[in-house]
């Protein structure tokens, strides 16, 4: 029987979403082929249709425990299944509303809420960018397990803005870590529109994206974040004789998010209409290839870079949709790009905070892509988000860079 907290909880927006979302499942399974950690586990609680199940029982009232919060917790929010999925369930949605509602009941254990803290307002503060140099000027004497998630320091270029005007003009989100562990994917990225005649304009309120805290349970602040973005977005989006043509993301993982700005905020009267129309605006980077092709033909020549391994991220993959365009569009340009003949679909493992949380899960699957990607011998190693970018690099002495900064180096 159930429990009037669940029925009260089947009224609410998210109540009502998760039923919706719930109906269409048929249990088939197929999810599962496709899903990392039950890859890697084996346990059917750790696979997508096991923690439906789980879900499913939360939300009818049952018992909600330490164990369910771990299974959701061991879930990357890939959204391999969703791709596999025959029905059409939006399991990331699903998943996001089970773990708020579990996080509410169960009571995590001191460190660990004291970890997530530390991740969600520690990666998205200003004082981001001061500890991130005295990390680089100290990373020779930290342990391995820290130098991993410190970058070497940045060469000069990556503070080479272009200058030019254009009457095509794009925002660009710079993002809340990018800039001090990889400031070279924003400039690069501005370069390489410029040469192909288009602006990039930055709009300074604007920071994180909200998936950092929204994911770590944080609803209300990654919420607010989402707001701050189209506070700072919608003065220069908004105007009748506006020239922005589109806001562009260079990471995936902030593209998915703010494409779901419209879904996020569409209770929000205040919010609703300009969510949807930011995230109608939003373009991942890749989405620009076929327009900066003919562009930058006669300006690329890549040189002696050329073989290429392209590990396409989840969020682009599976939480955008978008695939192949990267791989051709790169070799119109001279490039010999591969993807990895087994598994490319799979996650590296890095998932935003997921390899903090997580970190045995995250090295098996990183080893795991990197193994698929050996046989390619690929001179260096791309992808389009800065946490893939990151955790590969931690795997492996082939270098690992944005796909954008290889298009950067080749321009003549």
């Amino acid at each position: 029987m159930q429990t009037n907290l669940a029925l009260e909880f089947k009224a609410t927006a998210d109540g009502i979403e998760a039923e919706a979302i719930l109906r269409k499942c048929v249990h088939c399974g197929f999810c599962n082929a496709t899903c990392p950690t039950y890859q890697l586990l084996g346990d059917e609680l750790d696979g997508p249709r096991g923690r439906i199940y789980l879900m499913k029982q939360v939300l009818e009232g049952a018992p909600v425990t330490r164990s369910t919060q771990l299974h959701l917790d061991r879930c990357l929010t890939c959204r391999n299944c969703e791709t596999t999925c025959p029905s059409g369930v939006q399991y990331g949605n699903l998943v996001e509303i089970g773990r708020r509602i579990v996080d509410a009941r169960v009571e995590r254990p001191a460190p660990e809420k004291a970890l997530r803290w530390l991740l969600k307002e520690g990666l998205t503060s200003p004082l981001f960018t001061p500890a991130m140099k005295l990390g680089q000027l100290a990373r020779p004497l930290l342990p391995a397990s820290l130098q991993n998630k410190v970058p070497a320091k940045a060469p000069a270029q990556a503070h080479r803005w272009p200058t030019r005007m254009h009457a095509r003009k794009v925002l660009l989100l710079m993002g809340c870590v990018q800039p001090a562990m990889m400031p070279n994917i924003n400039s690069a990225t501005a370069r390489v529109l410029d040469a192909a005649g288009i602006q990039t304009l930055v709009a300074d309120g604007a920071g994180c994206c909200g998936a950092i805290r929204a994911h770590l349970g944080d609803q209300a602040g990654g919420l607010a974040d989402m707001r701050r973005n189209i506070d700072a977005w919608w003065p220069l989006v908004s105007a009748a004789d506006s020239s922005v043509e589109a806001i562009v993301m260079n990471a995936s993982g902030c593209g998915v998010t703010v494409k779901e700005y419209g879904h996020a905020l569409a209770t929000d009267a205040a919010y609703a209409d300009k969510a949807r129309r930011i995230s109608a605006l939003t373009r991942d980077l890749s989405e620009l290839l076929p327009d900066l092709v003919p562009a930058l033909r006669d300006q690329v020549k890549p040189g002696k870079v050329t073989q290429l391994a392209f590990h396409p991220p989840c969020t682009l993959q599976h939480g955008q949709q978008l695939r192949g365009g990267v791989e051709t569009h790169l070799n119109a340009l001279g490039f010999e790009v591969q993807v990895a003949g087994e598994e490319a679909n799979l996650c590296c493992g890095s998932a935003g905070t997921y390899s903090v949380l997580q970190p045995k899960l995250a090295y098996a699957l990183r080893d795991r892509k990197l193994a698929n990607l050996a046989p390619l011998a690929p001179q260096v190693i791309v992808s389009a988000n800065i946490g893939c970018i990151q955790h590969l690099q931690t795997g492996t002495t082939t270098p690992v860079k944005h796909w954008v900064e290889v298009l950067d180096e080749a321009l003549v």
